[in-house]
């Protein structure tokens, strides 16, 4: 008899811990919470998962914890903000996370180019064999689409960079944080989620579609298109790779996109800005850095001036770095591939993401654009341009300026004689006695040549702006 109690005993015990274990199972944190992962430093820190509708689930970390219940099936914390270094460890009940940074955080998006893989770039062999460095991770995101927001993200675990994890992750991304890794010295953190060939309205919320009338017509299309896997409807990459980001902490986003939507660029003028928007307020961390890369060259190329809608979304980018608070941009004119419009060159891109970061995210005195068309005038029959940021002087790369043409009132543009004059450029031709207005690369693939003297390349751009 007292065998089979014994017995009885053992077997309840044994069903109480089978049931303990379930329960504890049934806590999940957000697949970003893995072993290996980099947290934000020096500002609040949310965690989140699922679990049990009531159940209590515990986070602690560098000596604080933080406790609640979850409710619908899901639960969040947020900790207070967190001391840079590691490795630190998470405890989430009694699950524990490992190997745990805390330092820079970024988010690398957009379409193809910023997809493109390290193993796919000029020099990747030297790239990816000194790509080893603990202290930078990478996270990637799975390509998924969603009608609704999803809640967790589908993506592969943390991964220290090592020529084992960094060939197929985004050159752009790697060569910006590795950057950031040497300015900063601390651990960094870069999440990719991007998906080639997509526009931007599929990465933008549906509220902020909504709440412009202009993009009405965009939700319509997508509602009534049947949902066969293809990305480039509304809102379904935001819905199945943004969304479950939020609110990861995370100091900014860094962003190459635009090829899908250049044959509406009056259009995204306004569609980049909302998408921009769109992803601040998700988040709920203010106005956060967002810099993002102009178009390349591609294509034929042209000395003259020429109908362009790569010039004219080129133009869009240039406005919005200048009109939406907390935006840069990184122009990349003489890293293009009029053959590819994959552009090989990818480290400059990384780079020159970074030196923005540098100088206005992290305060560094660093320049990090190169010069951008302020206002022009004319006299006895030249035109006369000024810039912005001419950083060491302005430049003619490689011999005489190119990609000037110059206008009169009947509005044809003509090849242009152009010099560097201090920090101006008098553009004149013979055949426009009046100028009205002056246009520089403004082709699908420019040829063009004037930089600042810290090597960083001119915008393109017209004077003849339509409003």
């Amino acid at each position: 008899m007292k065998r089979i109690k014994k017995t009885v005993s053992a077997v309840i015990a044994s069903v109480l811990t089978l049931l303990a274990a379930a329960s504890w199972a049934t806590i999940q944190p957000n697949p970003l919470f893995s072993d290996g992962v980099v947290l934000q430093r020096d500002m609040s820190v949310p965690v989140w998962g699922t679990a049990s509708d009531g159940e209590r689930v515990t986070v602690t970390i560098q000596n604080q914890s933080v406790s609640t219940e979850a409710s619908g099936g899901k639960w969040i914390v947020r900790l207070n903000p967190l001391r840079e270094g590691g490795p630190y460890t998470i405890k989430i009940n009694d699950l524990t996370i490992e190997n745990v940074m805390v330092g820079e955080v970024w988010i690398c998006s957009g379409q193809s180019n910023m997809e493109m893989s390290l193993q796919s770039v000029a020099n990747a062999s030297e790239a990816i064999a000194a790509s080893k460095d603990p202290m930078l991770r990478l996270f990637h995101v799975r390509r998924t689409i969603s009608k609704t927001p999803l809640y967790s993200a589908s993506g592969l675990s943390w991964q220290e960079s090592a020529p084992e994890s960094t060939p197929d992750f985004s050159a752009v991304g790697y060569f910006f944080a590795k950057e950031l890794r040497k300015s900063l010295d601390v651990p960094v953190g870069i999440i990719e989620s991007a998906w080639g060939g997509t526009d931007a309205e599929s990465w933008t919320s549906r509220d902020a579609l909504l709440g412009n009338p202009d993009f009405h017509p965009i939700l319509v299309e997508s509602d009534t298109a049947p949902f066969n896997g293809e990305p480039n409807h509304a809102c379904l990459t935001y819905n199945g790779m943004i969304a479950p980001l939020q609110p990861y902490a995370m100091r900014g986003v860094i962003w190459y996109q635009g090829e899908n939507n250049a044959s509406r660029a009056m259009q995204y003028r306004t569609l980049f800005p909302t998408l921009i928007g769109s992803w601040r307020k998700a988040w709920g961390q203010g106005n956060f850095p967002f810099y993002f890369v102009q178009l390349a060259p591609f294509g034929s190329t042209a000395e003259e001036s020429q109908m362009s809608t790569w010039a004219e979304l080129r133009e869009a980018q240039l406005l919005t770095s200048k009109n939406c608070q907390g935006t840069a941009m990184a122009v990349i004119t003489d890293v293009g591939d009029r053959t590819d419009i994959h552009p090989r060159q990818k480290e400059p891109v990384g780079y020159r993401l970074a030196l923005a970061a540098e100088a206005l995210t992290y305060s560094k005195h660093v320049v990090y654009n190169g010069p951008i068309y302020k206002s022009m005038s004319v006299k006895s029959g030249k035109a006369i341009v000024l810039f912005d940021n001419t950083s060491g002087g302005l430049v003619a790369k490689d011999g005489e300026l190119k990609g000037f043409t110059i206008a009169g009132e009947n509005g044809k543009f003509y090849n242009a004689e152009a010099r560097i004059v201090g920090n101006n450029v008098e553009v004149m031709s013979p055949e426009v006695p009046k100028p009205v207005a002056v246009r520089y690369g403004w082709a699908d693939c420019p040829v063009v040549n004037l930089f600042n003297g810290f090597g960083l390349p001119a915008s393109p751009f017209r004077t003849d702006c339509p409003k």
